[in-house]
Parts: structure tokens; C-alpha cells; sequence
């Protein structure tokens, strides 16, 4: 493959969407979701490399939430390749909670994250940007804070020589396929098959051939 090589730890951080219901009592839990189906069909592909996959999201958080559990999630995991997805509860706390995180903070926060992992870890790192799907009209004035957010997450891929999935724009597309609630049913949290879109554009961004 290249990317990901035998033996490799794959590290899956980031928020709800990443979380998906994982056993926090068993370490190699992967929970539902988008990790669960790139582990399994990286493996199924590819079984001689026998790599191994850990999931350490966690719903409801944000870029400070990782910076607060960085040594224990990441850093002392050492990850081979560590997959990172956040950013949707830093803009959605704004909205529901009056609680928010400006892009200026999510970018300073984001930034030491990354810096850490190459200062402290060997890791080749794969950046998701956040997305939001349409799914009822008030969350059109969410494009705001999000935006600049997505951003932010492009140009630290370019800054730390990261592969790049583009969610936000790959559930835009699935859109004009399918009705938006078919992929994201409250507009943030993936169905089935939102996960399924993450999982593919995943294992595609990292050349597999699925």
C-alpha cells in the first residue's frame, strides 16, 4: 500500500461522529460507525499487513476536549496514522448552548494538536474536515461559523502534509443523489450510509482500492 504499512496502529480521533457507541471497556472497540468500516475492509483487503485500528473519539467534543486528553488518546498510543474529524461542536455549541468557539481559537487549538503529533509521534496524519448536511432550514445560518471552520481544517492539512477528505463537499454531492436526511437524518450525525460515504472517501484518500 505505502500509506498505511504492516503492522502499522491507525489511530481514529475525534468527536460523536467518530465515537459512534464504542465499548470505552475494551480498547480495540471501533464503535458503529465510519471506523468500524474502514478497519474492516482495510483488513479484508488487506490481510497480510495486520494492522491494527483504535478508535479514541469521543461525542460532544471539541478541539480543547482533545488538547485535554492528547497525551493519554494519542500521544502515548503512538500511532502509526492518526485520523482526526472534529469540529462540528465547535460550531454547534454556538447555536445551542451560546457557547462558542471562534475560529481563531479552533485553528490555534487544532494547530497544537498537529504540532505535538509531529514533534512527539512518527504519525502520518489523514485531516476530515467537519460538514453539515441540510437537512432543515435554520441550519443554513450555522454556514457561517462552520465555513471558515472547514477551511481552517484545509489549510492545516497543506501546513502539516496531510492527506485531505472533503466531507463537507462529498455530502453536498451524495445530496443531488439522495434526499439529505437519507445520509445525515439531524443534518450532523451520519446514517448508515453517511458512514459508509466517510469510510469509502477514507480508504480512497489513502490509495486502497475499494
Amino acid at each position: 500500500m505505502g500509506f498505511i504499512n504492516e503492522k502499522d496502529i491507525v489511530l481514529f480521533q475525534g468527536d460523536s461522529i467518530t465515537d459512534t457507541g464504542r465499548d470505552r471497556t475494551r480498547s480495540q472497540s471501533l464503535g458503529i460507525g465510519y471506523a468500524n468500516l474502514v478497519a474492516s475492509w482495510y483488513s479484508a483487503l488487506y490481510p497480510e499487513q495486520d494492522v491494527q485500528f483504535l478508535n479514541r473519539g469521543i461525542s460532544g467534543n471539541r478541539v480543547r476536549d482533545l488538547e485535554a486528553r492528547w497525551d493519554q488518546d494519542c500521544i502515548d498510543l503512538q500511532p502509526n496514522v492518526l485520523s482526526i474529524m472534529i469540529g462540528i461542536n465547535d460550531c454547534w455549541r454556538r447555536f445551542d448552548r451560546n457557547d462558542p468557539t471562534s475560529t481563531e481559537e479552533y485553528a490555534a487549538g487544532y494547530e497544537r494538536l498537529l504540532t505535538r503529533v509531529k514533534q512527539e509521534t512518527s504519525a502520518k496524519l489523514i485531516l476530515l474536515e467537519p460538514f453539515l448536511v441540510p437537512v432543515k432550514p435554520e441550519l443554513k445560518y450555522w454556514r457561517e461559523d462552520l465555513d471558515p471552520k472547514i477551511q481552517v481544517v484545509r489549510e492545516l492539512a497543506r501546513e502539516f502534509d496531510a492527506l485531505y477528505v472533503p466531507l463537507d463537499g462529498l455530502f453536498a454531492q451524495a445530496c443531488a443523489r439522495q434526499k439529505p436526511s437519507y445520509w445525515a437524518p439531524d443534518g450532523v450525525h451520519p446514517s448508515y450510509a453517511g458512514h459508509g460515504l466517510i469510510a469509502r472517501a477514507w480508504l480512497q484518500a489513502i490509495g486502497a482500492n475499494i
